[in-house]
């Protein structure tokens, strides 16, 4: 991880990030829709699953945290089509199928796949209130070393955390997901439940990046 952290360093160095800044504009960076069906049988399904692992029957997204992701995939193509299949997942076998709201590609083209109203299934304890962020990618170090894809990634990250005024600190990996102060989880067997990608030493190399600009005051 130290490659990583210093990879990101040099990007810091060479102008990759703007100063800090006590009040900035945050401006919304290009976005192209590519939306999957969450029609009325995949709405149900998430209200159901909302209700089973959070004790809220809605599928309606509180947005609270930023969760950042890698997608163990060379491409997007193979994302798209899983997200788009409501077919129960390999890990859990619950429907609805998993997505996240956005899909990063390693050109840097950010891809919005559901709108920021609904949950997507893409981390366990924090489906209700966390934006999903996925990076196509292979690894943690092949995301933070790619300039187009963490640029992209750097200014989604903030607009969003300045649109919902989430905290840095609620910005985190996958693998940070089950310290989040807002994982909560009702089945005993997944409370512990997490993933590997982004991990805490990555996240903060992205979040002391992502500092580096605030957010307008209200």
């Amino acid at each position: 991880m130290t490659a990583t952290i210093a990879a990101l360093a040099v990007m810091l160095s060479s102008g990759f990030a703007p100063p800090a800044a006590t009040q900035s504009s945050v401006a919304q960076p290009p976005v192209r829709h590519h939306w999957i069906n969450y029609n009325a049988k995949r709405r149900s399904e998430m209200a159901a699953y909302s209700m089973r692992h959070y004790g809220r029957h809605s599928y309606h997204l509180v947005p609270r945290v930023i969760v950042e992701h890698w997608t163990q995939t060379r491409t997007a193509a193979p994302v798209f089509a899983m997200f788009a299949a409501d077919t129960p997942d390999s890990e859990l076998h619950e429907l609805p199928g998993v997505c996240s709201h956005y899909l990063i590609d390693t050109t840097g083209t950010i891809y919005q796949l559901v709108p920021l109203t609904v949950m997507c299934r893409h981390t366990v304890g924090l489906n209700d209130h966390a934006i999903g962020i996925e990076h196509v990618g292979m690894s943690d170090r092949g995301v933070m070393t790619n300039h187009r894809q963490i640029t992209a990634s750097i200014r989604l990250t903030r607009w969003l955390r300045c649109r919902y005024r989430i905290a840095l600190q609620d910005i985190i990996g996958h693998s940070e997901s089950v310290s989040s102060r807002f994982h909560h989880e009702r089945i005993a067997r997944l409370r512990n439940q997490t993933h590997s990608d982004m991990q805490p030493a990555t996240m903060r190399s992205y979040r002391s990046v992502v500092a580096r600009q605030a957010c307008p005051l209200p």
